[in-house]
């Protein structure tokens, strides 16, 4: 079944793969893709008048089919571009001695969910991230913790002059809603799965190409 020439199952990499040899990748992605939505639609087919179990094969490939094309299209898109033309310049940080309280109301005053940790004031050190869910399972067990208690010490950081391609990839792969951007070392932003969305939403209604990436 894995080997089905459909996504998200290993024969539609396969496919994808051998269509590439002979067009650009976005579009045998998307033959790929097409491919597999064709089977899922058989395999409806077949579940209606067979095993019911193929309508949730068929969506399952369906689904997954669609994800792919759309991730691949996106990171074409966001090929070339640097993450400083996307990210985010108007944050909230936080000091590891931060109590619960501030924290909160830092999360109930705006839209930010993950916080950049920054020691020593503005310009300082940056030493961690703040995770919503790793606020929300500390304030389960009560709210009398410091930042410090909660923050994450290792985690991704993205470079300023990074391509958004690279940084969307890493900001899937962390499970995480915004990454920190730095550029020489200090904190200049964050960049978040909104930030990329919206920039793509942007230049789409712009009509405008990309810039080209500098030499």
């Amino acid at each position: 079944f894995n080997l089905l020439p459909a996504f998200p199952m290993d024969g539609g990499r396969v496919l994808r793969a051998l269509l590439a040899l002979r067009m650009e990748y976005v579009r045998a992605t998307q033959v790929a893709a097409h491919v597999g939505q064709a089977m899922a639609l058989v395999f409806g087919l077949l579940g209606l008048f067979t095993n019911p179990f193929l309508i949730f094969i068929a969506l399952f490939v369906w689904i997954g089919a669609a994800q792919e094309a759309s991730m691949v299209q996106m990171r074409t898109a966001l090929s070339g571009i640097p993450v400083s033309r996307a990210m985010l310049t108007d944050f909230r940080s936080v000091a590891p001695d931060d109590p619960a309280q501030r924290v909160l109301e830092l999360i109930l005053a705006g839209s930010q969910q993950d916080f950049p940790v920054v020691d020593g004031g503005k310009g300082g050190r940056l030493a961690g991230v703040l995770l919503r869910s790793d606020v929300l399972k500390a304030l389960a067990r009560g709210a009398d913790w410091r930042v410090r208690d909660v923050m994450r010490r290792e985690f991704e950081v993205v470079d300023a002059a990074d391509m958004l391609d690279t940084a969307l990839a890493r900001l899937q792969a962390c499970a995480c809603h915004a990454l920190p951007v730095t550029s020489r070392g200090a904190l200049v932003g964050i960049l978040t799965m909104d930030n990329v969305g919206e920039f793509l939403l942007i230049q789409s209604a712009l009509g405008r190409p990309r810039q080209p990436r500098a030499a």
